[in-house]
């Protein structure tokens, strides 16, 4: 079992950047591949980016590419994801998850194999 706790939402301006972390409280994380997810008001939850339990494997949202970066720490039982040139559409409430089912270099954009979410962090983008 695995807890997470996300930390670093706000509020920013568009056009600006935003650095969200995932903290995994088992030792055993890298049995997990790491993804956040998102769910705006009135919306399903979303795939934003993922890594795989190695870290070699990396996957975005068309709509996020070439603007977010997610990586892991093993280490520090860390996932990050960074976030520039944040626009409007990116409000939304980012969630953490965790998939104990996964292969050591894949990671799955369907919310269904990730048993293990944190509380949520808020992201508000104002124009």
């Amino acid at each position: 079992q695995v807890q997470l706790v996300e930390s670093g939402g706000g509020l920013v301006q568009a056009g600006g950047s935003m650095r969200l972390s995932c903290q995994a409280s088992s030792h055993t994380f890298s049995w997990y591949a790491m993804a956040w997810f998102r769910q705006a008001p009135g919306k399903e939850r979303e795939f934003v980016a993922g890594v795989s339990r190695s870290g070699r494997k990396l996957a975005y949202a068309a709509s996020v590419k070439g603007r977010f970066t997610v990586s892991r720490e093993q280490v520090a039982n860390t996932v990050t994801l960074q976030m520039h040139s944040l626009q409007q559409e990116d409000t939304a409430v980012y969630y953490c998850g965790a998939d104990g089912s996964s292969r050591w270099d894949a990671v799955s954009g369907d919310p269904a194999p990730y048993a293990y979410w944190g509380q949520g962090t808020q992201v508000t983008v104002s124009s």
